[in-house]
């Protein structure tokens, strides 16, 4: 959901401002979401990511997902990664080793690499804005990394 381009005129000076932007070329900072407005969505907005950042030559990713009530991101070890997560809207619980820890709209939370964690959305649901380092390329792992993706099916052999 971009809400404002915010791209170069060419010329090396904001439209907008006046000002100079530097050379022709540079990397300019832009409005890339609000996110007042995916909040305002409420329990109408769809499950998962709302929003995704895919500027290209990007250092970083982002993303605002919601989660329903009582919705949740599995137990899982992000090996290589910190992760920034700010709560924009609505309650949730973080499980991580050390137990529970209640998240409202405005807690920022360090997840650091290698740390185990939980979401848990409270029953209002939960949006929420992650960001962190973009992921490293594909790099081979063992065959026993794979059975942490794997769930056992509910309900017999899924035939």
């Amino acid at each position: 959901m971009a809400v404002e381009d915010g791209g170069s005129s060419g010329t090396g000076a904001d439209s907008r401002t006046g000002a100079d932007s530097g050379r022709a070329g540079d990397p300019l900072p832009r409005l890339l979401c609000d996110t007042a407005e995916l909040v305002s969505l409420g329990s109408d907005a769809p499950a998962g990511a709302l929003w995704k950042l895919a500027e290209p030559g990007r250092q970083l990713d982002a993303n605002v997902v919601r989660l329903p009530a009582g919705g949740r991101v599995d137990t899982h070890t992000e090996p290589d990664l910190d992760v920034l997560l700010l709560v924009l809207a609505g309650e949730a619980r973080l499980d991580a080793a050390d137990g529970g820890h209640a998240l409202r709209a405005g807690a920022l939370t360090w997840l650091p690499h290698g740390s185990t964690r939980a979401v848990v959305a409270g029953p209002d649901g939960v949006t929420y804005l992650t960001a962190h380092r973009r992921r490293p390329g594909m790099r081979v792992q063992p065959p026993e990394a794979a059975d942490r993706l794997r769930r056992p099916l509910e309900g017999g052999d899924g035939a």
